[in-house]
């Protein structure tokens, strides 16, 4: 098996957010433990990314319990406007609209392009959608 990094994101309420997370961004549900659901295994086009339950005993909170949150989810998609507002209509709020951004980088890219724009999910979850540019 090749190595890959998935996210688990800590949420409230893992069953809410296994439909937000359909309804925003056409996740699939590969699979569930418990019922209602306390960890998910999800996909959107073949990126998997898991929800659960959080945890505080564990040390694992959902940004809405903290009121913030400590890690920023990069989403890359064909058309990051119409993922932006698909995410916004099942209930994010825009955090920044899909814009084109340049980045002078060090490394292989001189200037970097991006289309990008964002959401917090119901969850406090803040996702960046884009798509790199030529």
């Amino acid at each position: 098996m090749a190595t890959q990094i998935s996210p688990m994101l800590a949420v409230s309420d893992p069953a809410a957010a296994i439909e937000f997370y359909k309804r925003a961004f056409g996740a699939v549900e590969r699979w569930r433990i418990g019922d209602p659901a306390h960890v998910a295994g999800l996909s959107i086009d073949g990126a998997e990314f898991f929800v659960a339950q959080e945890s505080p005993p564990q040390g694992t909170r959902s940004p809405d319990g903290v009121e913030h949150t400590t890690v920023r989810i990069e989403l890359f998609a064909d058309d990051p406007a119409a993922m932006l507002a698909r995410a916004v209509e099942a209930g994010a709020r825009e955090a920044s609209a899909v814009q084109e951004r340049r980045h002078e980088t060090i490394g292989e890219t001189a200037n970097l392009r991006m289309l990008q724009g964002s959401v917090v999910d119901p969850f406090g979850h803040l996702w960046l959608i884009g798509k790199f540019l030529e």
